[in-house]
C-alpha cells in the first residue's frame, strides 16, 4: 500500500531527486513549487503539483485548503534558500529575515497548515530538511550568519514540535543531506544527490516515535546540536 507525501520546493535539486525516487517507489508524491510552471516542466508524471511560497501566508492558506480531508502520511520540507558567506560587518539584515521567513518560519507555517490532514495520515512523519551549518557544536568557522541561524532555529522548533506533538503519534525530525553536488552545494560537493535522497530515504522509512526531535544526517548518523 501506497502513502501519501508532501514535499514542497520540488522544482529542481533535492526536492526533484525526492520526487523521482518516491515515484519510481509507487508512492503517491505532491509536489510544490514557488512557480508551477517551473515544477510541471520538471517533475514525473502522475505527481500532484501545486504552486506554494512558504513565505507567503496566503499561498500555504491556498494550498492548505486543496489539501482539506486528503490524509497525508509524510511532509518533507525541503523547501529553503542558500548559503551566502558574508562576513558580519557586510551582513544584511533584511536577507537575514528573507533566510528566516523561508529556512524556520516556512516550515512552521506549513505544518500547521497541514495538521488536519497530517492528523488523517497513519504514519505522521514530518522530516525538516537542515543543515550540519545550523549546528552550534559543529561551528568551527563561523560567517554564513543567516544560514547559520535560520537552521539553528529550525533544529530548535522541530525539538519543540516533537516534544509538543508526541502524544499524537507524531515523529518530527530534522535531516541534513550532506554536502550535496547540486546547485546550492555546488559541483564539486562529495554526494550526489541520488545517494543524498536514497539515504534520507532508509532514514525516513526506519523513523520511529524513539527518533522523534532527533538531528540526523543521510546516513543515519545523528548529528551533535
Amino acid at each position: 500500500m501506497s502513502n501519501t507525501y508532501v514535499i514542497t520546493g520540488c522544482n529542481r535539486g533535492l526536492g526533484l531527486e525526492f520526487v523521482r525516487q518516491l515515484v519510481a517507489r509507487g508512492e503517491q508524491v505532491i509536489g510544490t513549487a514557488r512557480k508551477l510552471e517551473d515544477l510541471r516542466s520538471h517533475t514525473e508524471s502522475g505527481v500532484e503539483t501545486h504552486a506554494l511560497d512558504v513565505s507567503n501566508i496566503d499561498s500555504i492558506e491556498r494550498f492548505s485548503e486543496t489539501m482539506n480531508g486528503q490524509a497525508i502520511d509524510v511532509l518533507i520540507n525541503n523547501a529553503g534558500v542558500g548559503v551566502h558567506s558574508k562576513p558580519f560587518e557586510s551582513l544584511d539584515f533584511n536577507e537575514m529575515e528573507e533566510f528566516f521567513s523561508t529556512n524556520t518560519l516556512g516550515a512552521l507555517r506549513v505544518f500547521r497548515a497541514l495538521l488536519p490532514s497530517l492528523r488523517l495520515g497513519s504514519l505522521k512523519k514530518v522530516v525538516n530538511l537542515t543543515s550540519k551549518m545550523g549546528s552550534i557544536a559543529d561551528n568551527s568557522s563561523g560567517a554564513a550568519y543567516s544560514y547559520r541561524v535560520s537552521k539553528a532555529g529550525l533544529n530548535m522548533a522541530t525539538r519543540s514540535l516533537a516534544i509538543d506533538y508526541r502524544a499524537e503519534g507524531f515523529i518530527c525530525v530534522v535531516v541534513h543531506p550532506g554536502w550535496v553536488a547540486t546547485d546550492m552545494g555546488g559541483a564539486g560537493a562529495p554526494v550526489t544527490p541520488e545517494e543524498s535522497i536514497s539515504g534520507m530515504l532508509r532514514v525516513i522509512d526506519r523513523l520511529t516515535p524513539e527518533n522523534s526531535g532527533e538531528h540526523i544526517d543521510f546516513t543515519g548518523a545523528r548529528v551533535p546540536w
